[in-house]
């Protein structure tokens, strides 16, 4: 079930009257409800990989009992080792299957064997990296005791498929989100208020922003040859809008919803494009996942603690295991060692931690400094973006290698887009001020317009819903679902 369709506009709505109005009283029963429909909600798109969840959730629930049970530290490693390798078992097989034997035929090609192994017809289960590691981070925790593990199945459950953010994060750790299901959770009206908000603003960047860059976007990159430099730039920088308004939407629809049902989940994106350095950028960029791999592999792995190679060493593996946590691509290692690359020098030369606050805090423009590294970081993030998007290898290099020629020079041409479609520009622009008005708060438009007059208030929430009116013709599925 996609949050921009019909489907969830009625699916929600019935879930708050019976979570609010009928099981209210009952915390069990709150539990209950919301573990059904997170079941519904995730079972609309196919019901057939609800087992997977389940099998994973009655995996880890027992290990998470058993280890608090076990005293012996072989035992207790065994049942860890048992909930790691069914756990990325699972998302090994239907996520790099075909990946792995693809590759294993074009290395015995090359030295000249032909072999013809089986490829299967795989179908990715969605959501299925978000939910491995969040029941991941359980057990390791309830390992590593810095977590109690529950006895309540239910609200086990309910933690692994938490619906709001089940398909694509944020990837909550138990330690945070769990305890909320033990809470006697009451209406908060200013909390709804502010949800809804979150709510619009995530829409607004999914229907209007994301989904009409997506249009320049997929046309320009699927024929490059025919576009001019200046004209394959510009549509770098469409996929670097789309791509974040695309996640960063779905993220603030799902932090959103959660508060109308009275829990909180984790900050996931911070305004990763107004950051001075790449350091910054991955403190600010799918923040659920960065601290994540942190916790650990960062960390265990040796952090940056140790001499150059092992800083090298511990960057590197932390950023093409990201990288191919994005999908079975080469694609995507190569932009993870692309980021590995931009990262290195910040850590070795202990500058990774120099923009910690937020940019030109307190004033209206930045600097001329900050303007200078923000646009540098920015611009290292668009050729980063360039492999994530590309079909493989060979369509990055072309791609970027077409922009090098004498037309970078020339006027854009956008002759195949309708004038609709223009508006994305001017939309920008808007979503831009939002943004940068908004970057000390949760998100964008948490507090813009709550001083102004009610008229001007309303005209803006009046403006940003008949935008997505406008453009919500058609449903498209958000980019994170196919990792």
């Amino acid at each position: 079930m996609l949050f921009n369709s019909i489907d969830f506009a009625i699916f929600l709505p019935i879930v708050f009257i019976l979570y609010w109005f009928v099981t209210s009283n009952n915390l069990k029963f709150q539990n209950l409800l919301l573990l059904v429909a997170s079941y519904l909600f995730y079972g609309w798109w196919d019901w057939k990989f609800l087992s997977l969840i389940l099998f994973s959730t009655i995996i880890d629930y027992y290990i998470g009992c058993s280890l608090q049970k076990e005293v012996n530290n072989s035992k207790r490693k065994m049942l860890l080792w048992v909930s790691i390798s069914v756990n990325l078992g699972f998302l090994g097989f239907f996520k790099y299957y075909n990946f792995f034997v693809d590759n294993f035929i074009a290395a015995f090609s090359f030295f000249g064997s032909e072999i013809k192994p089986n490829t299967l017809n795989i179908i990715l289960p969605v959501g299925i990296s978000f939910y491995t590691f969040q029941t991941l981070s359980y057990t390791i925790d309830v390992y590593r005791e810095k977590l109690k593990p529950t006895d309540d199945f239910i609200v086990f459950a309910a933690f692994v498929s938490f619906f709001p953010q089940l398909v694509a994060g944020p990837i909550e750790r138990a330690a945070h989100l769990l305890p909320q299901f033990y809470i006697k959770r009451k209406f908060d009206y200013s909390k709804a208020i502010d949800g809804m908000r979150q709510i619009l603003w995530g829409l607004f960047k999914k229907i209007v922003i994301a989904d009409n860059c997506a249009v320049f976007a997929n046309d320009i990159f699927n024929n490059y040859q025919d576009y001019s430099g200046s004209t394959l730039i510009l549509g770098a920088l469409f996929f670097t809008f789309q791509i974040y308004c695309d996640f960063s939407g779905y993220s603030d629809i799902a932090i959103g919803t959660s508060r109308l049902f009275g829990f909180d989940l984790m900050k996931n994106f911070s305004f990763p494009y107004f950051s001075r350095d790449i350091a910054e950028f991955w403190r600010r960029w799918h923040i659920s996942l960065s601290t994540w791999f942190r916790d650990y592999l960062y960390i265990p792995l040796g952090g940056s603690r140790g001499g150059i190679w092992m800083k090298t060493r511990n960057t590197f593996i932390i950023f093409i295991v990201s990288g191919f946590w994005h999908g079975a691509n080469w694609t995507f290692i190569v932009w993870g060692a692309l980021n590995a690359i931009y990262f290195l020098p910040l850590l070795l030369t202990n500058n990774n931690r120099n923009n910690l606050d937020v940019i030109a805090k307190g004033k209206i423009f930045p600097s001329f400094r900050e303007t200078y590294q923000m646009l540098l970081t920015f611009s290292l993030t668009v050729l980063a973006w360039i492999f994530f998007r590309a079909e493989n290898i060979h369509h990055a290099l072309s791609y970027i290698a077409n922009i090098g020629n004498r037309s970078l020079f020339s006027v854009p041409s956008f002759d195949t887009m309708k004038p609709i479609n223009l508006l994305i520009v001017p939309l920008i622009f808007f979503f831009f001020l939002i943004e940068w008005f908004g970057r000390d708060s949760e998100f964008g438009m948490q507090f813009i317009g709550l001083k102004w007059n009610r008229v001007f208030r309303w005209s803006l929430y009046l403006g940003v819903v008949i935008c997505i009116f406008i453009f919500s013709s058609q449903e498209q599925a958000f980019i994170y679902f196919q990792f």
